[in-house]
């Protein structure tokens, strides 16, 4: 700042920073906003133990900032858009939810939920291992919006195949990777519903698709992966979402969602 050496107080006192604040006792367990001595608010607000960072007039890209030594935002708070931005590429803090088959044996054009559950493999002898359930998701265009858990689907396959939100999230991508038995397409969608907790225990509503790849040809002798689209990235605290794949054949299949997303 300019050297106050040699001036008098009226030509400087407007930038002196203070805390609103009208004894003179200095900074306390209150915490009060930080303005120049013109009386104008700052976002900054202080006490003995609170740093507080709020936009007085408008929210911002980069309300609060840290820089490396060169000058690049290293941490940033994007309040415009109520985001926490971290590293060099300035992203917010990133989860992954990885969901899947391994070896499944579909029925052509019915959506099969993926496993998003960790789950033993049981013994199919024993005719208790996860199957394909015609009933649960039928064989529309798209899966269906709704499901009566009771008389349509069967409760166990709920148990591994809702991924249940605890929190508000906003998708960033969703990358399959898959291979067939044979000349297979395979379509992909990603669902979210609205979860039955009071009542009818497990059952669906208001079946919404937040993500979709159509018709992926698969071989048996090929990894291939890529990325659905995004039809809808937010997703909100106590829905289930659910992955399903869809084949144009009965020959067998792997494959899995790798799903990006962060809380919002």
């Amino acid at each position: 700042m300019p050297s106050k050496e040699g001036r008098t107080y009226s030509s400087f006192y407007k930038n002196g920073p203070q805390i609103r604040q009208t004894s003179n006792t200095g900074i306390d367990s209150t915490t009060r906003i930080l303005e120049d001595g013109a009386g104008n608010s700052t976002s900054i607000s202080l006490s003995d133990d609170v740093l507080s960072v709020q936009p007085v007039n408008d929210d911002s890209s980069a309300t609060l900032v840290c820089k490396t030594k060169s000058g690049s935002n290293i941490l940033s708070v994007d309040t415009s858009s109520s985001k926490v931005l971290l590293g060099a590429s300035q992203v917010p803090p990133t989860l992954f939810k990885e969901m899947g088959l391994y070896d499944f044996s579909p029925t052509a054009g019915y959506h099969n939920p993926l496993i998003a559950n960790n789950m033993m493999f049981s013994d199919p002898s024993e005719n208790v291992d996860i199957i394909e359930d015609q009933s649960m998701f039928g064989n529309g265009a798209d899966p269906a919006e709704t499901l009566d858990l009771s008389a349509d689907g069967t409760p166990r396959l709920a148990v591994a195949c809702y991924w249940y939100m605890d929190n508000d999230i906003t998708l960033d991508s969703v990358r399959y990777a898959l291979t067939t038995d044979g000349g297979d397409a395979l379509t992909f969608h990603l669902e979210s519903y609205t979860l039955d907790t009071s009542t009818n225990l497990g059952d669906l509503s208001a079946g919404t698709t937040n993500a979709t790849a159509v018709a992926v040809a698969g071989t048996s002798t090929s990894y291939k992966t890529g990325t659905l689209t995004l039809n809808s990235a937010d997703i909100d605290s106590g829905k289930v979402v659910i992955g399903f794949v869809e084949s144009d054949s009965t020959t067998d299949l792997t494959c899995t969602l790798n799903i990006k997303y962060h809380i919002r």
